[in-house]
């Protein structure tokens, strides 16, 4: 049956903040009544600047915040109820940012990739088995089952993150900024990996990053998160060629670009150097653009 494989139903969450002495001042909303969803099959790029609230989300879609309002549904289940922990576990798995971290560096692959085995109850005498079989859809040998993180290079712990995200056979992968930490020609070779998989396996992907450029070629939807706040959302397409948001049009003239013709189909606004727009700035470029506009007209009549 088709149909949302994720929905995220006007999700809130508030930090607080609080003065040198350690009393409640106020609070941060950093995540501000979030809605979106994914088809099955789909992917969902989730794009900002750090702070914005991506990895917030990712939290609590994982289970690791409780949202203060709203509803998280997986394949149109609510887990906000933490009765069916196990069951969440097996439809949804994150890949983390690094996998240098991700990994303990006391285990072998093998036994990092058993973790989430053992968890959900698999029977061992098929478990080697089942090691060489996930090893092998990451394109690593077998014997890398022996090995330790400190032996790998960056894009092979990766691989590794991922096949034990695998592991359970979800239905949902969260990727918080999963090719951050690779170099570029590693992280076309892991987004590639990540996109045979999803056909392979029928998965559906939710793609956290603030890399605009993976994200146009990777995902289908897209939706631009700023302060808390979906602010735009749409196709790719849509969204990278007619950007209707300042903030989208702000991101997207910051991409580097190494060639005049990438140049060219930047959008052009103007960049307050050093610091972070807020709204009130973004309505201050937008009136005196207005502004600037007006007197050249005057100019022009006179």
């Amino acid at each position: 049956m088709s149909g949302p494989m994720l929905e995220i139903r006007n999700l809130c969450k508030a930090f607080p903040t609080r003065n040198a002495f350690g009393r409640r001042t106020g609070e941060v909303r950093a995540v501000d009544n979030v809605s979106f969803s994914i088809d099955k099959g789909r992917v969902y790029g989730l794009a900002g600047e750090s702070g914005s609230g991506k990895s917030t989300i990712a939290r609590m879609i994982m289970g690791l915040e409780r949202p203060d309002s709203g509803d998280i549904l997986i394949d149109g289940r609510s887990i906000t109820d933490r009765s069916s922990g196990r069951v969440h576990g097996r439809q949804v798995q994150m890949v983390f940012q690094n996998p240098g971290s991700s990994l303990n560096p006391r285990r072998t692959v093998g036994q990092s990739v058993a973790v989430p085995l053992d968890a959900h109850g698999y029977p061992r005498a098929g478990r080697q088995k089942r090691i060489t079989e996930l090893l092998d859809m990451v394109q690593l040998p077998a014997n890398f089952a022996q090995r330790y993180p400190h032996e790998l290079s960056g894009g092979q712990k990766q691989r590794v993150a991922i096949a034990r995200a695998l592991a359970v056979e979800p239905k949902l992968l969260v990727l918080d900024e999963p090719t951050s930490a690779l170099d570029v020609s590693v992280q076309a070779k892991v987004m590639d990996l990540l996109a045979d998989l999803g056909r392979e396996m029928d998965l559906t992907y939710l793609f956290i990053s603030h890399d605009l450029s993976l994200m146009r070629n990777f995902a289908g939807d897209v939706g631009i998160l700023y302060r808390g706040v979906i602010v735009e959302h749409g196709t790719s397409d849509a969204v990278f060629d007619h950007p209707a948001h300042d903030y989208t049009r702000l991101l997207l003239a910051s991409v580097p670009v190494i060639s005049k013709e990438e140049e060219a189909l930047r959008p052009h606004i103007p960049l307050i150097d050093g610091e972070i727009p807020t709204p009130e700035m973004l309505i201050a470029l937008r009136q005196q653009a207005v502004k600037q506009t007006i007197t050249n007209e005057v100019q022009t009549d006179d």
